[in-house]
C-alpha cells in the first residue's frame, strides 16, 4: 500500500481512517527544513541557559523552577513517567493508531522543537505495529491530553506496555519484536509528545466517518419503515423543502426520494389519511439538522488534525534567526469538546427517531393493523420482535443520560494553574458510546422493517412487494445474514449480524452504489 505523506497541514479525516486501518506512513521531504529549524533553536536556547517554559524551567506550577543543562534529559523522562496515571480500559487498536498518526503529523509542522529522529520513531511504531497500551481515562482535555499520551510516551522510550501482532508485551519487548531501538528524549521532546489533542482529535476524526455512514444508514432504515407501515412520501416532495431552505434538510429529502424510486408499498393519496406521524413524516427535518451536526464535527476536525497544539511554541525568524517561544494556549480541547458534545446530542435524537419507528413496527394498535403486533404470526403463543423494541429503548434512554455536555464542566487541575479545562477526552469517548448505540438501534429498526416488508408478501398472497430502488438493495443484505423469523428464536444473533452491515457501512455503500450508478 502506497504510504500517506504527512507534512503537518494536509491530514484529512478519511486520512486517519485509512492509516487506522493499516496503511503506512512516510514524511514529507518538504516538511524537513521546518523541524531541523525549530530543533536547532531548542539546542541553543539550552545552550545560552534562556528561560523558556518546559525546556529549561519546571512544568504546571513549577514553571519557576530552572533547570540546568545537565537536568534535561531527567526532565523530560520525568515527565513522561510521572504524567503516565490512565486509569480504564485500553482504547482500541484503531484509535491507537489514529493519536500515533495525529501526533507525528503535530510535530511535523516545525513549531514543537523535537528532533527528525523523534518524528521517524512514531512513523515506525506505525508502519512495524507497535502499539501502546493507552488507559482510556485521565485527560481533562486542556494541557491537552496529557496521561493518555503519557502512556504512548512510554513506549517510545521503551517502557510502559504495546501490543506486537496481537501480543501485550512491555514497551521494550515490543520495540525489540518490531527491530527498533528506544529513544532518549531530550530537551522538549518529552513536553511534546504528551501536550495536545491527538486522543480527541484522533478519535474524533474515526467517529466523524462512522457518523456519515450511520446517518445515511438511518435514511435507508426510514425509508423501509415508510414502506412497510404503507407510509407517503408525499412529506419529501422538493418543494416542501425549497421553501425551508437549510441545505442538509434539502439533500436528505433528495436522498429519501431516490431511495424509494419504483416503490410499490407506498400508500397512494388517500384524503381519509393525508400524513404519517412525525418519525415519518419528519425524516429530512431531524435527520437533516443531524448531518449538521456532522459536518460542524468534520469541520472541527479537520482544522484541527492540522494544527500545532503543543505548548510551547517555537517560532523562528528566517531573516533574523531570532527565536520567539510562546507560551499560549493551544492545547485547549474546547473546540473539539463543544463539537463532539453537539454530536452526540444529535445522534442521541437520530436513535430516537429510530426507535420510534420501531416500536409503531411492531404495535398493530398503532401501526392501524397494516403489519401484525410485534410482527408474528402466533401472538400470545410467541413474542416476535417484542424484545427486540425494549433493547432499541434501553440504549435510547441511556443515550439521553451520556448527551449531557461534558463541555459544561471544568474542574480547576494543577494548583489552580490550570483552573478551566475543556473535559474534550470524555465528550468524545461519550459521543463513541452514544454512536455505538444509535448503530444498534438503526440495525434493529432495519430488522423488524425487514420483517414487515416480508409480512406484506405473506398477506398479498405470495406475490413479490416491489422495494424502492435502494431500500431494495438493503433489504437483500439483511436477508443474505439475517432470515424471515416464521417462530420465535433468539433475537441477539440476527440484530448483531444486522449491526455489524450498519457499523461497517456496508449498507450505507451497498445502496449508495446503486442508486448513484443508476
Amino acid at each position: 500500500m502506497e504510504p500517506l505523506m504527512i507534512s503537518g497541514r494536509e491530514l484529512l479525516i478519511d486520512d486517519v481512517v485509512a492509516v487506522a486501518k493499516g496503511r503506512p506512513v512516510a514524511l514529507d521531504p518538504m516538511a524537513i527544513p521546518a523541524i531541523e529549524r525549530s530543533r536547532a533553536a531548542v539546542e541553543r536556547l539550552v545552550a545560552e541557559g534562556a528561560i523558556a517554559y518546559g525546556i529549561t524551567t519546571g512544568f504546571g506550577r513549577f514553571k519557576d523552577k530552572l533547570i540546568s543543562p545537565e537536568q534535561v534529559q531527567q526532565l523530560q523522562l520525568n515527565l513522561v513517567r510521572s504524567h503516565a496515571a490512565g486509569v480504564g480500559p485500553a482504547l482500541d487498536e484503531m484509535i491507537v493508531r489514529a493519536m500515533l498518526l495525529v501526533r507525528a503529523n503535530t510535530l511535523a509542522r516545525g513549531h514543537s522543537g523535537v528532533r527528525l529522529l523523534l518524528i521517524q520513531f512514531l512513523m515506525d511504531m506505525l508502519n512495524r505495529g507497535v502499539h501502546p497500551r493507552i488507559p482510556a481515562q485521565g485527560s481533562l482535555g486542556a494541557s491537552g491530553d496529557l496521561a493518555p499520551l503519557a502512556h504512548l510516551a512510554l513506549v517510545v522510550i521503551g517502557e510502559g506496555f504495546a501490543t506486537y501482532r496481537g501480543e501485550l508485551l512491555g514497551g521494550c519487548r515490543a520495540l525489540q519484536r518490531a527491530e527498533l531501538t528506544p529513544m532518549t528524549l531530550e530537551a522538549k521532546e518529552g513536553l511534546a509528545l504528551l501536550n495536545g489533542t491527538a486522543l480527541m482529535v484522533g478519535l474524533g476524526a474515526l467517529l466523524a466517518r462512522r457518523a456519515i455512514n450511520l446517518a445515511l444508514s438511518a435514511d435507508i432504515a426510514a425509508c423501509m419503515s415508510l414502506e412497510a407501515l404503507h407510509g407517503t412520501d408525499r412529506a419529501y416532495d422538493a418543494r416542501v423543502h425549497a421553501v425551508r431552505p437549510h441545505p442538509r434538510q434539502i439533500e436528505c429529502a433528495a436522498f429519501l426520494r431516490k431511495l424509494l424510486v419504483g416503490s410499490q408499498l407506498l400508500r397512494q393519496h388517500d384524503p381519509n389519511n393525508v400524513q404519517d406521524p412525525y418519525t415519518l413524516r419528519c425524516v429530512p427535518q431531524v435527520h437533516g439538522a443531524v448531518r449538521d451536526a456532522i459536518a460542524y464535527a468534520q469541520w472541527v476536525i479537520n482544522i484541527e488534525l492540522n494544527a500545532v497544539n503543543d505548548n510551547p511554541l517555537i517560532f523562528v525568524d528566517e531573516q533574523s534567526d531570532h527565536i520567539d517561544v510562546i507560551s499560549a494556549g493551544n492545547f485547549h480541547g474546547e473546540p473539539i469538546a463543544i463539537a463532539m458534545d453537539y454530536l452526540k446530542l444529535a445522534l442521541t435524537d437520530l436513535g430516537n427517531m429510530s426507535e420510534r419507528r420501531t416500536a409503531r413496527l411492531i404495535d398493530a394498535d398503532c401501526n392501524g393493523g397494516v403489519l401484525p403486533m410485534f410482527l408474528t404470526t402466533h401472538g400470545g403463543i410467541e413474542s416476535g420482535l417484542m424484545i427486540a423494541q425494549y433493547t432499541a429503548a434501553a440504549l435510547a434512554s441511556e443515550n439521553k443520560v451520556l448527551a449531557h455536555p461534558a463541555s459544561a464542566d471544568s474542574i480547576s487541575s494543577s494548583a489552580n494553574v490550570e483552573d478551566h479545562v475543556s473535559m474534550g477526552a470524555t465528550s468524545v469517548r461519550q459521543a463513541e458510546q452514544v454512536l455505538t448505540h444509535v448503530e444498534t438501534i438503526v440495525a434493529i429498526e432495519l430488522f423488524a422493517a425487514a420483517q414487515g416488508v416480508d409480512f406484506h408478501e405473506q398477506m398479498g398472497a405470495g406475490a413479490s412487494v416491489v422495494l424502492g430502488q435502494g431500500t431494495a438493495v438493503a433489504y437483500q443484505l439483511i436477508r443474505e445474514r439475517v432470515p424471515f423469523l416464521v417462530c420465535d428464536e433468539p433475537l441477539a444473533p440476527h440484530i448483531e449480524q444486522v449491526r455489524q452491515l450498519v457499523a461497517q457501512g456496508s449498507i450505507k455503500e451497498a445502496v449508495t452504489a446503486h442508486i448513484e450508478g443508476g
